[in-house]
């Protein structure tokens, strides 16, 4: 039997592991568990990138399930975004598309094939090179576009609730001034890195 004991000022059943069997410790236990283990650590710090970390994954899964329910999965929307971001005509050649994405040319043609099938994207030669193809989005790709953003625009009005327009604002402020000092310092990370794979 397990013996319950504190540490930090938490309960738990046996040490390292939170009291409700394969529950996830919450923010504060896990951040009590880190200092234990690691008295050097700032609790401040590790606060907010775990915080962003725990976001980022929740805010995924539920974004993965609303486009579930409307036939698309992550790679087609990917695609779909990157042509409406291109304006109009919404056309990208399929190379744009995979570098900003950071896939190979043959999974790239892959994906563009799949969407083709879906009636969501067209492949044509491009008018000003023909030896070149060009991808363009089509009007039921561009209605799937606008069903994700207005299911998405839901979602993301609830997770903000609590806040108030300043706190929004300046909640956007510092996310925006961390996201630039990554980008500065990572330049190369918009993709998908073969050393992260």
């Amino acid at each position: 039997m397990a013996q319950a004991f504190k540490a930090n000022g938490f309960a738990w059943d046996t040490p390292g592991m939170p009291s409700a069997a394969g529950q996830q410790p919450s923010l504060d236990e896990q951040i009590a568990i880190y200092q234990r283990e690691y008295r050097d650590l700032d609790p401040q710090v590790e606060k907010v990138v775990n915080a962003l970390s725990r976001l980022d994954r929740r805010m995924n899964v539920a974004y993965g399930r609303q486009l579930v329910t409307l036939g698309l999965g992550h790679a087609e929307w990917e695609v779909l975004k990157e042509l409406v971001m291109a304006g109009s005509p919404y056309q990208l050649w399929p190379g744009t598309i995979a570098k900003r994405l950071g896939l190979t040319p043959a999974a790239m043609t892959h994906r563009i094939d799949r969407m083709l099938a879906q009636g969501l994207v067209t492949r044509e030669r491009d008018p000003d090179n023909r030896v070149r193809v060009i991808i363009g989005i089509t009007d039921e790709g561009r209605e799937k576009w606008l069903q994700v953003m207005r299911k998405a625009s839901v979602f993301e009005e609830d997770l903000l609730q609590d806040l108030t327009r300043s706190e929004r604002g300046l909640l956007g402020e510092l996310l925006t001034r961390l996201l630039r000092r990554v980008e500065d310092a990572q330049p190369d990370a918009g993709g998908r890195l073969t050393d992260l794979d």
